[in-house]
């Protein structure tokens, strides 16, 4: 069980609403948790090395080279050394740099802005709001801050759709915002039709966004446990 000091108010989420170009709702309800990220991987982590994993903090994986039976893996930071596995399971995340060397291709982003905020709007706070402008935005609560975003295609359009967005929803849902607490940027995977996932390469496998994995409210944790979580049973089933 999840613990309530990882979530934020409210903790319990209901379900999402999707809003197309043209202003139709969909309705999806779905019993989730709303959680402070920080908070929750901590608690994560620590979970992990309750069931015997060994956790190495602040030692990114520089390279992997697999010879055909084992893989070499360079780490750097605090633990710098070379060390041996049968297999690798990659869970970077969207930037790692690993499979960019493996494939020596270069990924698709998609760029995210969010802003935290005080204020108020006319809407039940328990749901996710996922709107569908060039590509996606978003309005959630997290500990009664409210949370608006937009995901562009290209980074110099953030600004822009952000502003067409918070009208559309002062005119429409009657936002009102006091103070504008902190912003966020990231990267997200660039989904693509048909969503192809890439699997790995020989003993190297991707899980969660590497992978190309992507929640449709955005984030990636989820997938990353759910997709590594049946690799790593596969692994143990079917390899040597």
């Amino acid at each position: 069980e999840v613990p309530l000091e990882v979530t934020c108010s409210p903790a319990e989420n209901r379900g999402m609403f999707f809003i197309d170009d043209k202003g139709n709702e969909f309705k999806f309800g779905q019993p989730g948790m709303n959680v402070w990220r920080s908070s929750f991987d901590y608690w994560l982590a620590k979970q992990a090395e309750k069931s015997g994993a060994v956790l190495w903090d602040n030692a990114p994986v520089l390279d992997c080279v697999d010879d055909g039976t084992h893989v070499t893996v360079t780490v750097g930071g605090v633990h710098k050394q070379q060390s041996k596995a049968a297999y690798v399971i990659d869970c970077e995340g969207v930037t790692g740099t690993v499979k960019k060397k493996l494939l020596e291709t270069q990924p698709k982003y998609i760029t995210t802005y969010q802003t935290f905020n005080e204020g108020t709007i006319d809407l039940d706070l328990h749901y996710f709001y996922a709107y569908l402008p060039e590509y996606d935005a978003w309005f959630n609560v997290k500990d009664d801050q409210l949370v608006l975003g937009v995901t562009v295609k290209n980074q110099q359009n953030v600004r822009r759709y952000y502003d067409a967005f918070l009208r559309y929803m002062q005119e429409k849902h009657g936002l009102k915002i006091i103070k504008q607490c902190k912003e966020d940027r990231w990267l997200l995977p660039h989904i693509q039709p048909g969503c192809p996932i890439d699997y790995g390469v020989g003993r190297v496998f991707f899980a969660g966004e590497i992978a190309g994995w992507l929640n449709p409210m955005g984030e990636g944790i989820s997938c990353g446990m759910e997709s590594s979580n049946h690799l790593a049973k596969a692994m143990t089933e079917h390899f040597d």
